[in-house]
Order: C-alpha cells, then sequence, then structure tokens
C-alpha cells in the first residue's frame, strides 16, 4: 500500500555544511512527485533523506521530521535498513549485480532482507516483479543469463523490478533515465505512470519535459546563493508549476533563464 510522506522542518547537512534549509512538503501517495532545480541546489540530498541513504556519508544527518504515514523515520528505534526496505531506490545509472542472473537480480533485496521464500514463492515473485517493471516478456526465457547482458534501458528496468520485489511502500528514482536513449527513456516514463497505481512515486530529473509528463506534483528547489544551503521554492501540482508559477525564480527556471 502506497504511502503518504511528509517534511516538517527539515534541515540537512553533511557533516558541518548545510546542504538544505527549512523544507516542508507533504508527498501524496499513489502519485508521482517531481524535483527540479538547477544542479547542487540540494534535489537528490532531499530524495536520499527519504530512506535515509545520505547516511551512508560520514557525518551526514537530518534534523526535523520526515514521516511515513505519520511514523518518523529518524526516530531512535527505527532501523535504516527496514526504513529502506520500505522505500525503494532507483539510481542513475542502471546498477544490476554483474555476476548474478537476471533471476538473481530480482531476488537480491528479498534474500539481503533474510526472507526465506520457497523455490515456488520466488518463481512466483520473479514473475510478478518483472512484470511490475515491464520486462517479463523480454526476458522470460533467458532468466539465469546475466543481467548486465541487458541493454541499458532493460537494465533499469531490472533495477526497478529489483526494488519492487521487496514490496516497498514508496519508490524513489534519482535520474533514471539520464543514461538512456530516447526509447528506453519513453519506456520507464511508461513504467512510473503504472507504478504510480501502486506505490507513492518521487522522481528527480534535469528534464523539465519529462518532469511535466510524468509527474502530479512537483518541486522546485533552488540556491538563493553561491555557499549556501538549497531551499525549496515552490511546490504544488505540475500543471500549476510549469503554467502558472507563483515565484519567479520558478518561472525563470522553467522558461529557461537560468539553470
Amino acid at each position: 500500500m502506497s504511502k503518504r510522506i511528509e517534511l516538517q522542518d527539515v534541515d540537512i547537512y553533511y557533516g558541518k555544511f548545510h546542504a538544505v534549509r527549512q523544507v516542508n512538503m507533504t508527498i501524496q501517495p499513489r502519485a508521482v512527485t517531481a524535483f527540479i532545480g538547477s544542479s547542487g541546489c540540494g534535489k537528490s540530498t532531499v530524495l536520499r533523506s527519504l530512506n535515509r541513504m545520505h547516511e551512508v556519508i560520514e557525518g551526514a544527518y537530518v534534523t526535523g521530521q520526515v514521516l511515513l504515514d505519520g511514523v518518523d523515520l529518524y526516530a531512535r528505534d527505527v532501523d535504516p535498513v527496514r526504513v529502506r526496505r520500505q522505500v525503494g531506490m532507483v539510481f542513475q545509472r542502471p546498477n544490476p549485480f554483474p555476476t548474478m542472473s537476471i533471476r538473481d537480480n530480482v531476488l537480491a533485496g528479498v534474500r539481503l532482507n533474510n526472507a526465506r521464500v520457497s523455490r515456488k514463492e520466488s518463481d512466483e515473485l520473479v514473475e510478478k516483479s518483472l512484470r511490475g517493471a515491464n520486462l517479463w516478456n523480454e526476458v522470460k526465457d533467458r532468466l539465469d543469463r546475466p543481467g548486465s547482458g541487458l541493454s541499458g534501458g532493460q537494465q533499469q528496468r531490472l533495477c526497478i523490478a529489483r526494488a519492487i520485489a521487496v514490496s516497498p511502500d514508496v519508490i524513489l528514482m534519482d535520474e533514471p533515465c539520464s543514461a538512456l536513449d530516447p526509447i528506453s527513456t519513453l519506456a520507464i516514463e511508461e513504467l512510473i505512470h503504472e507504478l504510480k497505481e501502486e506505490y507513492t512515486v518521487v522522481i528527480v530529473t534535469h528534464n523539465m519535459q519529462q518532469a511535466a509528463r510524468v509527474s502530479d506534483q512537483t518541486a522546485f528547489f533552488n540556491l538563493k546563493a553561491q555557499g549556501q544551503p538549497g531551499e525549496l521554492i515552490e511546490f504544488g501540482d505540475t500543471e500549476k508549476i510549469f503554467h502558472n508559477p507563483e515565484e519567479k525564480a520558478t518561472e525563470d527556471y522553467i522558461t529557461g533563464r537560468f539553470g
């Protein structure tokens, strides 16, 4: 079941470096939310804070609250590993495990979580996950071949299947199409539309047209000055952000005047 995410007074730091300040937003379930903004404005940092992935960098921390259906993901008794199971992530470049088969790639996260599944259950899970990523028909006859033998677009959909397999509530995507050709990009965008029927989806993209095509809501981040923390400038329905933004900085970015 997809879930609502709320950020309340969120500030993000890397050691003494203040990366992002005072983010407040509510990300709706079963919808696609796009984070846009120029390089270095903090959009990927905010994305990674949603499943505590930024914490893999030493000294990184968050103040404020990140709530998943009211549960603070940063509460002392919350296990980051469990958070990352609930909130899956797909990275900029496809990263299937190169020595693993397609089948084992799909099951990697399930096994990492020490879930015990029978051969029949794993077969069903592999098929369900690959179907969910619109990849089953292309790979069903070569499940035992290495995932690294797939095309770039297929590899990215395999990574999405791997994320789906652990039954997350939320799927995060950090520029999932930046390394792909236009045809593969279209396939991923169509998949994102389908994924929101079951999941809360948050995507970072530099591509304005992509944000306009795939998202229901858009958050625009910006640096007011070099050396200052990134800030959430405007957040709302994608239609409004792109056609009738309230902030001049938003309009300037979307119309290509800067960024």
